[in-house]
This record gives structure tokens, sequence and C-alpha cells, in this order.
């Protein structure tokens, strides 16, 4: 239904303000009762790209008000969206308007004409923005209830501002929702701050458009968390702040004690990861390489090597890495901590001396598309050393 409505679009270029006037429709609807409708799709729009919502207020089978949402890429190819609401005025089959984007101020026209083909709609004509002129060509489009279009623009945006532990959404995971006008003071004030944005959540999608409000993922050291997310909530604009999915992995965490792994308030980081170093360096038969911190993100990456087995006689050298995070179980006191580590990452270079033979090869681990290289009982060697539990997934509990 929404590819169908977005051809209607896909011939538009030029977006006008719309606004409907007695236009005579198919309706299922009792004799003169008030409804409104929704088209959600124009087949072919900005090469099948533009997002649209056409609303419809209806009065038996006659239309009386329509308004035309389109939101579309700013540029073919760019993932920049520029966005037009436009009046339209009916006259018999006839939909015209003009308007202005809402982002580049461009001019927007649209002409089109509509006809009723039994239950569905057909729609022709021209939509302009700028100097851009897009042909429409729509058939076969279906309309919606509104509660069935409301149904459908529920989203989540992930944030809970409040967990009550770490074991749906992750310690050093949080996002801010923003009004868009506010959106660029709130990024300029994390610059020098050690956070890490993501750049994905920077481009401002059609939702965020229509909400006047974006959500900005980012990653922090998870003792950090909880203040940045307090200090988050005071900024001007900030409607939402809170803990996000990330990436622990609950297979892959336990969760011990926290009084012997602390120094003070401070969790004591260069015992954590001395402690897994020599717990991983048994279980993958390693020696430690070296153990960094990374100050943004609170993540420890561990190198360990080790003899390859792929050609014995050339004396190769595999480089294991794993990444882990250590945080308190649930956000503010706890006597406990959990810990989480990665699947190994695994790199095979040549390390001696004189002249090296050049190695090619695909980094193998716990990526997308990959599987995850054996850890040998890593997880559950750690559970033993830091007299931790592991996660039951089946029953949601650490057991």
């Amino acid at each position: 239904m929404r590819a169908r409505f977005l051809l209607l679009l896909g011939l538009i270029t030029v977006f006008p303000s719309l606004a409907f006037a007695q236009m005579k429709l198919p309706s299922k609807t009792a004799p003169g009762a008030v409804e409104t409708r929704y088209f959600t799709a124009i087949d072919g729009l900005m090469d099948g790209n533009a997002d649209v919502i056409l609303k419809e207020t209806r009065q038996g089978k006659t239309v009386t008000a329509a308004v035309l949402d389109v939101c579309y890429p700013a540029a073919k190819g760019s993932d920049r969206k520029d966005r037009f609401v436009a009046n339209l005025t009916v006259s018999g089959q006839s939909l015209t308007g003009t308007t202005q984007s809402v982002g580049d101020k461009l001019p927007v026209s649209v002409k089109l004409l509509r006809k009723p083909v039994g239950d569905t709609f057909e729609f022709r004509g021209q939509i302009t923005i700028g100097q851009a002129v897009t042909e429409v060509t729509s058939t076969d489009n279906s309309d919606l209830s509104e509660k069935e279009f409301l149904d459908n623009q529920t989203s989540d945006d992930g944030i809970t501002p409040a967990p009550k532990d770490f074991t749906d959404v992750s310690p050093e995971a949080f996002g801010v929702r923003v009004k868009l006008d506010a959106a660029l003071d709130f990024l300029k004030s994390l610059k020098g701050e050690a956070v890490e944005v993501g750049l994905s959540s920077l481009s401002i999608s059609c939702d965020a458009l229509r909400a006047g409000e974006q959500t900005i993922n980012l990653t922090a050291d998870p003792e950090r968390t909880a203040a940045l997310i307090a200090k988050a909530k005071s900024m001007p604009g900030v409607v939402a702040a809170g803990w996000t999915s990330g990436s622990v992995e609950m297979d892959r965490a336990i969760r011990f004690a926290a009084a012997e792994w602390r120094d003070g308030d401070k969790i004591n980081k260069d015992k954590i990861a001395s402690a897994i170093s020599a717990v991983l360096s048994r279980t993958l038969a390693a020696k430690a390489a070296g153990a960094d911190w990374d100050a943004n993100t609170g993540k420890l990456t561990l190198t360990l090597k080790r003899p390859s087995p792929v050609y014995p006689p050339l004396a190769l050298t595999e480089s294991v890495e794993v990444t882990a995070l250590v945080s308190p179980d649930k956000p503010g006191a706890s006597d406990r901590l959990m810990l989480w580590i990665s699947s190994p990452v695994i790199t095979t270079a040549d390390e001696g001396t004189g002249p090296k033979l050049n190695l090619t090869e695909e980094s193998t681990g716990d990526e997308e598309g990959g599987e995850p290289k054996d850890d040998n009982g890593s997880v559950e060697a750690l559970a033993k050393e830091f007299k931790g539990q592991r996660w039951d997934a089946d029953k949601s509990v650490w057991k």
C-alpha cells in the first residue's frame, strides 16, 4: 500500500500546498459521516525513496480537505532529507497547491488528477520542487483508516530512563532525544567530552523531521554514563535521555561481588585487566601482549599472542584480540559488578626477524556475518575466577 502511494510521489518532484474541496470518492462509511483517511505510499516518487502521507477529511463520499506531507532525499543519493507539507485545493478531480520545502526553502508546486477506480485510486500529474519536475503516474492506491494509520506510526527509540539493571540495556550505551532546533547546540556541547557519538544517528530521518525530534546514540565509560545522562536531561531541548542496547550480550556476561575488585568507590581496572589476562592466557593458550582501556567507552582491549598452527615451519604468529567491559550490574549503588567479554578476533602475521612474509586475510570473530571463534570455555573460566554467576536466558535470572 505504501509502495503504491509512493508511485504517485515517484512521479512527483514538485510539492504544492494542497487543500481539498468537494471531491466525490467511494466510501463505505455512513452517508454524511465525517472521517479521516490516509494514503501512505505513492509508487516511484524520488526513485521510490520518498516517504509520503496524504491525509484526507471526508464527509460521506465527499473529500472536504487534504494535506500532502512528503519527505525525500535533499539530493539524489543523499542521506540528508528535506520535506514539504502542502494543503491541497480540490476542484473536481484536480488537486493543486503551492508551498515551500522546510529545509532548502525551495518552491513547491503540485498539479495532480485523482481518479477513484473501484475501491482504489489513481494519481496522475506533476510535482515540482525548485527546477526539478517529476511526472506522476500511480495506480491501484489504497487508503487507511485513522486507527490503522496511527497504529503504524508507533516507534520505539529504545531509551530506558531508569532500568532496573543492565540485562536488557547496556551500561555503556545511552540515547538522547532532543528537539531538532536544539540538536546542534547539544552536539556542540559534546565536543571535548570523553564520549562517542553514533555517526548514523546524526542523519535526520523522515520520522524525526515529522516529530521535530531526533535521537542521538552515544557510548561512554559505564562509570560516567549516569552523570552524562543526568547532564543531558538538564539541557535545553532534550526530551528524554537514558540507557539503550549496546555491545553487551548476556550469554557472554558474568556477575560477581564488587568488594574485592574496587579501590574505594572506583573499579580497580588494573586488577581486573590482570585477572582477565591470566584467565585468557590459559584458556586460549596464548601470552598476554597488551591491555588498553578506552578513555571514551571504558572498554578494555586485550591482545594475546600464540604460534600459528597454519604452517608451523614458517613460525607465524596469531594475535588474539578480546574486548571486555566491566560495570556495576545496575544503575546507582550496587555491591555487584558485571563483566562482559567478546568472542576472540584472530589475525595471523609474520613477526619473525628479517624479511617478512606479507599475509592477507579477513579478521574473524563476533563480527556480523562471521562465525565466532571458539574461546575454549573462557567465559565459564572467568566466572570461576571471579566467583561469579552466568545469565540463564531461559529463566531470565542469574544462576
